[in-house]
């Protein structure tokens, strides 16, 4: 019997949300807030990043600093849903109702890595 098939996918995140998943032993995502009925995790680096640095950097609810995070998802979860596109070609989505975050969660192989941090002065620093 083989391995499943999973799907690398990335989240950016601001500090609150990255200390709840550093104290999850970086194994879940947390429950969305009553203003965040969606989830979306986010198919390319590159958006991630632009996310991270762009906006988690000059939002004060993000500590003013962003993480860009790398998991993998079983691809036959992630089959019923359909990626959205929410602007250039590189902005890719996919949008997970809070209600399915639980069932997400489970799915994740592995776990979730931080693989660059963005500073206000937007210099990134990777991690090792």
């Amino acid at each position: 019997m083989g391995a499943e098939e999973s799907t690398t996918l990335y989240r950016p995140v601001g500090q609150k949300e990255f200390d709840l998943i550093a104290a999850s032993g970086f194994r879940e995502f947390p429950p969305r807030l009553g203003s965040q009925p969606i989830f979306y995790p986010v198919l390319s680096e590159e958006y991630a990043s632009f996310i991270a640095r762009e906006w988690n950097t000059a939002d004060e609810a993000s500590g003013y600093i962003g993480y860009v995070l790398r998991f993998a998802v079983k691809t036959n979860y992630l089959a019923q849903y359909e990626v959205q596109k929410v602007g250039s070609a590189t902005a890719l989505e996919y949008w997970i109702p809070a209600g399915d975050l639980s069932r997400f969660n489970e799915n994740i192989v592995g776990k979730i890595e931080k693989i660059v941090t963005f500073l206000p002065a937007k210099s990134p620093s990777r991690k090792a």
